[in-house]
């Protein structure tokens, strides 16, 4: 069972713009976890099914509907990055330094999001993956100077309930970022498939292919994970001079495929710079 927050990053009100895969795994952790006293939803699409029975959340389709009263802890942006711009100005009113801006919008800069929301809003940027969905992804986020300490602790009170968390204080390696983990698990499931594809021309049914790669990639992961010892060694202790293992990693290296992987990550983080130049461009 996850552990409730501490009272000093339980957060009084939290403000949740967009409710779709991503926004709605946020909010079932925080409402597992008791994050915060009272959770507010703007979603235009409405209250999703799957959490239509769940209580003690606040559902709204603009922020119109919002009292002025209403003093959020944090705002948390979950919305497509092409609507990023005509969702951010409703959001201005909270543009203070008593307020979080999270955003998980790929892409949107903290410039760009600044621009729509001023000079004293305080933002952290986050980057998170797919894993989300089973509360294990890993969300890389990046502050401004505006963010207090006691903000970082709350933004990763609320990271926590999607799964492990890290800062990276350069907004410009959030597209290193994506490389590596925001676009990280495709890779796997692609390794998965060529483990499937071998498997079946090997004769293995369709099942055993499918459970064999996947509790292996499951089990090595959480190995590596585990071990104070680098994947490296980890490798070589698996690998015997002249033994299967062997010889598949030399085909790999023959068929440049570590080298090719390197290259895809840079191929990667080429194009997040890219989308987030057109992005700001934008703005």
């Amino acid at each position: 069972m996850a552990a409730e927050p501490s009272n000093k990053t339980k957060a009084g009100t939290i403000v949740l713009v967009g409710c779709g895969q991503m926004g709605s795994a946020m909010l079932r952790g925080w409402l597992a976890r008791g994050a915060a006293e009272r959770f507010v939803v703007i979603e235009p699409a409405g209250r999703p099914m799957t959490l239509a029975d769940v209580p003690g959340v606040g559902w709204h389709r603009r922020a119109d509907e919002l009292p002025n009263a209403l003093a959020p802890d944090a705002v948390v942006l979950a919305v497509k990055p092409q609507v990023m711009d005509d969702v951010l100005p409703a959001y201005r009113r909270w543009a203070r330094p008593q307020t979080l801006l999270v955003s998980i919008v790929a892409g949107k800069t903290i410039g760009g999001i600044a621009r729509h929301l001023g000079p004293e809003a305080a933002i952290v940027r986050c980057m998170p993956n797919t894993p989300a969905a089973i509360s294990r992804a890993i969300t890389v986020a990046c502050p401004n100077p505006r963010v207090a300490a006691k903000q970082r602790a709350l933004c990763e009170a609320l990271l926590a309930a999607i799964g492990e968390s890290a800062w990276v204080e350069d907004e410009a390696l959030m597209d290193a970022v994506t490389a590596v983990s925001g676009s990280g698990p495709a890779y796997v499931f692609y390794f998965i498939e060529a483990m499937q594809q071998a498997a079946l021309e090997m004769g293995l049914t369709a099942e055993q292919g499918t459970q064999l790669a996947i509790a292996t990639f499951t089990g090595a992961a959480q190995l590596a994970a585990q071990s104070p010892d680098p994947v490296a060694v980890l490798r070589e202790r698996v690998t015997s001079k002249g033994g299967t293992t062997y010889a598949a990693l030399t085909s790999m290296e023959a068929s440049g495929v570590k080298a090719a992987i390197v290259k895809a990550l840079h191929a990667a983080a080429a194009r997040g710079k890219e989308l987030g130049e057109q992005l700001g461009a934008a703005d």
